[in-house]
């Protein structure tokens, strides 16, 4: 298939907003399954919640060797690799009984995720994009997944009013395959410069690693994954149990959000809806401006939403203001820190070298779920949990101030 660079909306861009958009529709829902879940089998929250968080792990660990595996073998043979282990995870998983099942199963799906999600599509759509478009592009694809989020977890609550959880793992496995439909349109082209196509994968990585600007923008991505997945895997119980009563007549009742639990999920989706708006802004501004900035910017905002939440009284309209205001800061790391990888590293292995940095995202995204089920559990209550998110926050908002945002070649000459 034969297309422009010049173009913002290339084939690849619209392909991979497709696949990323169901397949994080999906990814956003398990939230909403963690009291169905627990309740059915009498598990305390931690179990279900550690399934959550392996998921995330493996996400994590997978990124990086899907990338490679697309850099090697083929980008849309990585995404076809992806799409089978997503659903086979939730096939299997729709017949597990057991916490162990659950948790070691979820490794499937973490692995599904990493080969459908930003690891190899942002690195096909950096590639397919020219220098001018690329932030932008990766902002929307970044808000595509966001997107998939506006009505992923409404979705799940919709189903499960007429199906059993089972029985809705395995309609979002159909939807996971379905997805592939959109793969014809992903063919991106090899674009990089002639000293990157000499280079082996393993020089660049050594390179890469000794850099200490790598090591910031590694560290830095730990607290998005903590606090996206606490959000994304707690969220809608913590509403559920903590909110206030939502007041008949009112403007949620007349949307037909007359229980917490209804709320928990529709706030899901509103963040999804509020960083559609914030991610392709972060996209458009990541050309315009510094990236670190920006990236310090974004984190610093999300530590003072993230406090003042927690210190005012939870009524359905804080739940709603925070859902707009977290929103708006999202995902609006993802194209700025990816666009941060490209513009140092270059694109010839912007998929590997931004997955080694997701990798730390899902680090965070790890503790973020299996610290709020297990510190839930011991003292009845995600006060502490928020407030280390709060911390990590301010940690990421510092840490990219230091990067040395020039590319390799640019840095080399300057020394």
């Amino acid at each position: 298939m034969t297309q422009s660079r010049t173009s913002l909306f290339t084939p690849v861009l619209i392909g991979g907003c497709i696949i990323m958009m169901l397949g994080f529709a999906i990814r956003a829902s398990f939230g909403v399954f963690q009291i169905p879940i627990s309740e059915q089998f009498g598990w305390p929250r931690a179990e279900f919640s550690l399934a959550i968080a392996i998921q995330n792990l493996a996400w994590g660990i997978g990124q990086p060797f899907f990338g490679a595996i697309a850099e090697k073998l083929g980008d849309r043979k990585a995404i076809v690799l992806g799409a089978l282990m997503y659903a086979a995870g939730l096939i299997l998983s729709s017949f597990a009984v057991t916490p162990g099942a659950h948790q070691f199963l979820e490794i499937l799906v973490g692995f599904g995720i990493a080969g459908t999600g930003f690891g190899v599509i942002l690195a096909m759509v950096g590639r397919a994009a020219s220098d001018e478009n690329r932030s932008m592009a990766l902002g929307i694809a970044t808000a595509a997944g966001s997107a998939g989020q506006v009505f992923g977890a409404p979705a799940a609550e919709f189903l499960l009013s007429y199906f059993d959880w089972p029985t809705v793992f395995i309609i979002f496995a159909g939807v996971m395959l379905a997805s592939l439909m959109a793969l014809p349109m992903m063919r991106a082209p090899v674009t990089a410069t002639k000293a990157e196509l000499e280079e082996s994968l393993g020089t660049v990585l050594v390179r890469a690693f000794k850099d200490p600007s790598y090591t910031m923008i590694f560290l830095g991505f730990f607290s998005c994954g903590y606090q996206l997945a606490f959000i994304t895997a707690h969220f809608p119980a913590f509403v559920t149990e903590a909110c206030g009563p939502i007041a008949a007549g009112g403007v949620l009742s007349n949307l037909g959000i007359t229980t917490t639990s209804a709320l928990g999920a529709f706030s899901i989706a509103l963040i999804g809806l509020a960083n559609i708006g914030g991610t392709i802004l972060a996209g458009y501004l990541g050309k315009r401006y510094t990236k670190k900035y920006l990236l310090a910017a974004i984190y610093t905002g999300r530590t003072i939403v993230a406090a003042f939440f927690i210190l005012l009284p939870m009524t359905p309209t804080t739940v709603i203001l925070f859902s707009l205001a977290m929103g708006s800061l999202w995902l609006a790391t993802v194209p700025l820190t990816s666009g941060l990888v490209a513009h140092i590293y270059g694109l010839r292995y912007m998929g590997t070298l931004y997955g080694i940095v997701f990798f730390s995202h899902q680090l965070g995204s790890f503790l973020g779920v299996w610290l709020g089920g297990h510190l839930y559990d011991i003292v009845g209550n995600y006060t502490l949990v928020w407030w280390v998110g709060v911390g990590v926050g301010a940690f990421s908002a510092i840490v990219h101030l230091p990067v040395r945002e020039k590319p390799w070649s640019a840095a080399a000459t300057a020394a």
